[in-house]
């Protein structure tokens, strides 16, 4: 199970930082912002699938590993922090912009804003947050 354990962290984590530091700077260094962004998305929305089952199995591996005391640890919240900013990301906000992308008028943007760009910037604050707890996870030695 540890093997399973340390593939699963790997393949979550890794895919969090490639695609958000290498691929996606890439796509949009290469590709017209349209299509880099189309094929971005697509990748985000795969990795968000990724993240969930991958998020839910360590939980539960962790939970399984130390018991309901486990819930209390840092380790565990780490992983609830994490597996939270895809469930956001991918069911609240990357909804919100594809309606936007496909909305014909981005002018009227409300009072606060909300437009795609606004939108684009919470994604990606959240992508940060994610990314961040990722490391100070891997950084852990009770993952």
């Amino acid at each position: 199970m540890d093997g399973l354990r340390a593939v699963t962290k790997t393949f979550w984590v890794g895919g969090i930082w490639i695609l958000g530091l290498l691929v996606t700077p890439v796509l949009f260094s290469v590709l017209d912002k349209v299509t880099a962004g189309m094929v971005a998305g697509k990748l985000f929305s795969h990795l968000a699938w990724v993240g969930l089952v991958c998020g839910v199995f360590l939980l539960a591996d962790y939970v399984w590993r130390i018991g309901a005391r486990g819930v209390k640890a840092g380790t565990f919240w780490l992983l609830f922090g994490m597996l939270l900013c895809t469930v956001i990301n991918h069911f609240a906000v990357s909804p919100i912009i594809a309606d936007l992308k496909l909305s014909v008028n981005q002018a009227a943007e409300g009072l606060f804003g909300g437009g795609f760009a606004t939108w684009h910037a919470i994604s990606s604050l959240i992508y940060l947050v994610q990314s961040l707890l990722a490391l100070v996870y891997v950084l852990r030695r009770d993952s």
